[in-house]
């Protein structure tokens, strides 16, 4: 709370209209992703609520924006069709306490391992699944209850709505900034339909928003081991796709922002969101790309934003229901179109072929993935891919120099010694044709793990059994306490031995 007694009169400004602003684009959300997940919107509210409010004020990332995501939901589908609303609220506090532990863990600098081109790939998946999920605002219920597409007049009104919500937004910033061009443009296009009036879906229409407080509620599921398989796989689940949406969305709100969030307090503010929704009856949440960049582009940067996006969502419970049920859906989809076209990374279109062939594949991998999926699928997926690629390309690092003297052979290892370039290593050396004395020096190498250790003890094998006297030069102390078959072949040299360590699981 410092933060904000340090904010300026126009910093506070800016971050309650942004807050404002952010409040009316997390209403449809909510209440989308509620049905996505199979519960009443007002759990899907409540969540919104009660994680947008705890992590803007405890969470590592002001400005950023957190509530009931649709990466979540598609996930708790599934165990709320099985088991019922119950277990979802136990599994969500389960997540909370996952995620808390994560925190005081400190696992969150382990976002550093993402690439680059993961993060594109991240960023590009997640603004085609926002596009996608506006897409269901532009069909209605039939008859026998199936959606259809809009037709005739009701579509062009609703595409010509949006058009203009999405150039109040563009335009309005070139005469002024006094407020938030999303939120003028929701302000102005809601007018232009009650004052006209115009026939377009509204928020109500989706269901209503009302309600009251939430309330203290322990799910009522059995306190046994069974309950415990059930919701403990998804709570697994759930818990590392809220912390990687959530630091993936602190790490591109830290590049637009020019500043450093704190992914570990992110983490731990996570959990206590999620632990505390679930004894309230939410559904859980996770940060929002979405929202956090209308927060952003809005002007949003302290924690006030979120905060006040957060009270203003339970003022609209509360009180203005239906005043914000009239709010027409064009406007809000307007909004978040904008949002695509913003979060989008269009200039990988002209990296694609200036970067690596294997960045382009993670980065088109990784946003396929994100798209038919989940995001924490995807973003394993690409750090996989990525990884394989390094370890090819440091395999094909090792390189080894033989030189005779004196009737003796000398060769000089240079590069990385692991799983990949073990064969490319074992291949260098002929111990049957070489000469009766041979030296290997590993002084510009580095041994990186046990597949490394075994090729060399195996080449020491291979000389033994051809007659021949092998020499190991400069290889670390856990080289030498790790090899068993090179072992006499080892000359130590303590002032020129190089030290560092050798990932194996009988060093630890």
């Amino acid at each position: 709370m410092i933060e904000l007694i340090r904010n300026t009169t126009a910093s506070a400004k800016n971050d309650v209209l942004s807050g404002l602003t952010v409040a009316l684009a997390l209403v449809p959300e909510a209440v989308a992703f509620a049905f996505v997940a199979g519960v009443q919107p007002l759990v899907g509210l409540y969540a919104a609520f009660m994680v947008g409010l705890i992590t803007s004020i405890f969470g590592g990332r002001p400005g950023m924006i957190s509530g009931a995501t649709g990466a979540l939901a598609v996930v708790m589908v599934t165990l709320v069709a099985k088991h019922g609303v119950e277990y979802l609220f136990a599994t969500v506090i389960l997540m909370g306490l996952i995620q808390m532990l994560a925190g005081w863990l400190r696992l969150g600098k382990f976002i550093r391992m993402v690439p680059h081109s993961v993060m594109l790939g991240f960023v590009n998946g997640l603004a085609i699944v926002i596009f996608l999920a506006q897409l269901g605002q532009f069909k209605n219920a039939d008859t026998n209850g199936m959606m259809q597409w809009m037709q005739g007049s009701e579509l062009y009104i609703m595409l010509g709505l949006v058009f203009a919500t999405m150039l109040i937004i563009h335009f309005l910033p070139k005469l002024t900034k006094a407020i938030p061009s999303s939120l003028a443009a929701i302000i102005l296009v809601s007018l232009t339909v009650f004052l006209l009036p115009i026939e377009t879906k509204v928020v109500g229409d989706i269901a209503s928003i009302a309600g009251g407080f939430p309330e203290f509620h322990i799910p009522t599921v059995p306190l046994n081991f069974e309950t415990l398989k059930i919701i403990f796989p998804y709570a697994i689940i759930l818990a590392a796709i809220g912390l990687i949406e959530s630091l993936l969305t602190l790490r591109l709100i830290d590049e637009i922002t020019e500043t450093r969030g704190q992914g570990n307090r992110e983490c731990f503010a996570q959990g206590m969101a999620n632990t505390t929704t679930g004894l309230f009856g939410g559904m859980g949440g996770c940060a929002m790309i979405g929202q956090s960049m209308i927060n952003v582009n809005s002007g949003g940067r302290g924690r006030l934003s979120g905060i006040t996006a957060a009270l203003a969502l339970l003022v609209f419970i509360l009180f203005a229901s239906p005043l914000i049920e009239k709010i027409p859906l064009a406007a809000l989809v307007g909004v978040m179109f904008i949002v695509v076209i913003g979060t989008f990374e269009w200039s990988s279109f002209r990296i694609m072929r200036k970067i690596p062939m294997a960045d382009a594949l993670v980065l088109i991998t990784v946003s396929i993935v994100t798209v038919l999926t989940d995001l924490a699928l995807a973003v394993f997926v690409g750090v996989i891919l990525s990884a394989l690629v390094f370890a090819w390309q440091s395999a094909k690092r090792v390189r080894v120099r033989r030189e005779e003297k004196n009737g003796k052979a000398y060769y000089t290892v240079r590069g990385p010694l692991f799983f990949g370039s073990t064969t490319h290593f074992a291949e260098q050396f002929s111990a049957r044709n070489d000469l009766d004395e041979v030296y290997v020096d590993f002084a510009d190498s580095r041994v990186w793990d046990h597949s490394g250790i075994e090729v060399i003890d195996a080449l020491a094998v291979r000389y033994e059994n051809a007659g021949k006297k092998l020499h190991l030069l400069h290889l670390s102390a856990d080289c030498q306490r790790l090899l068993t078959k090179a072992g006499a072949a080892i000359e130590v040299d303590t002032k020129r031995d190089p030290k560092y360590f050798v990932a194996d699981d009988e060093l630890a």
